[in-house]
């Protein structure tokens, strides 16, 4: 799969832009575990072109993670225009436009999946940043805004028209937020379509390698993007790509293994920011984690772990969970 000159290979697996999750040191983890295609965090045209340093910092990319998507929203056109051009200065490999998040704060105001609401205007907003930047600009967006308005279909090709270089579709409206289960049925319907030549990745609920390789199988995407199923599971990416390429999943390591990444991103955090802030940017990855499922008794210790303030107290919990008792 190629996204403009960006070859991604045979079925790719892409790391999810994701809000205070995908940070350098993160998505550097998910490159390492096999991820193909990683995205930064969504940035703010807005803020891009006022010069919000704390905005800014978020272009940084490093030639180890690439290829990497700066992602990009906003609700005007020569803003957008203009913020995409000083993405572009950042040097990633490609540009996306959100045209997905569904929070208050984004969609409420009529950028991210708010754009489902004004069409045009996303259209021309479309445009005006392919037409500003010469790398690749890409799209991911939902299959509407509620149940009854639901047109990814149509509106992949207009926005196809207006020059992307693919198109990412999570599999649900903007009303359901992250809730009930996500639809892949349209996604499958928009790669089918026989006017759609870009690509197509599909997004939603995909937690495991079976069920990465099933949307691949069933639906004929061009890729498949991760977003929730890495938070505290970066290896993830490492365990789709064994079954893709083998057709058997990769033999469980030893809960050490499994902490010893943990520990890292913890460490990464506070490096990169302090011990206190670091400690509290790391703690949904350890709420998420798979690794603490299914052990008895665990809520005392998940309490404990989520409410140390430091590396040794935080490390000191870690080290104390009993796996041999895990059912």
């Amino acid at each position: 799969m190629k996204i403009g000159p960006v070859d991604l290979g045979e079925r790719p697996v892409l790391l999810a832009p994701m809000e205070d999750v995908t940070d350098m040191a993160f998505r550097l983890m998910c490159k390492r575990f096999g991820a193909d295609m990683v995205y930064t965090e969504f940035v703010s045209g807005d803020a891009l072109i006022r010069h919000v340093n704390k905005t800014k910092l978020k272009l940084t990319v490093s030639d180890d993670e690439r290829p990497v998507a700066i992602q990009l929203y906003g609700k005007e056109v020569e803003p957008m225009a203009e913020a995409a051009r000083i993405c572009e200065e950042a040097r990633p490999d490609i540009i996306d436009l959100n045209f997905g998040c569904p929070v208050k704060k984004v969609a409420g105001k009529g950028a991210g999946a708010g754009m489902l609401r004004n069409v045009p205007l996303m259209l021309d907003i479309t445009k005006a940043v392919v037409k500003a930047v010469k790398i690749p600009v890409t799209v991911k967006t939902r299959l509407g805004w509620d149940a009854d308005s639901q047109h990814i279909v149509g509106l992949a090709e207009r926005l196809q028209d207006c020059g992307i270089a693919a198109l990412c579709i999570h599999g649900r409206t903007r009303s359901q937020m992250y809730t009930g289960e996500a639809d892949w049925t349209l996604i499958r319907r928009t790669k089918e379509n026989p006017r759609i030549q870009i690509p197509v990745i599909g997004n939603g609920d995909v937690s495991s390698a079976e069920i990465c390789k099933e949307r691949f199988d069933s639906c004929g995407v061009d890729a498949v993007m991760i977003g929730r199923g890495s938070i505290g599971r970066p290896w993830i990416f490492r365990e789709i790509k064994h079954y893709l390429q083998t057709g058997e999943l990769l033999p469980a390591e030893t809960p050490a293994w499994y902490l010893s990444i943990l520990k890292e991103q913890v460490i990464q955090s506070v490096e990169r920011l302090d011990e206190r802030r670091g400690i509290l940017h790391i703690r949904r990855h350890l709420a998420a984690t798979p690794l603490f499922k299914n052990i008895p008794d665990f809520r005392k210790t998940r309490v404990a772990m989520l409410r140390a303030e430091n590396i040794k107290d935080l490390f000191s919990i870690m080290d104390s969970v009993k796996f041999d008792i895990v059912e």
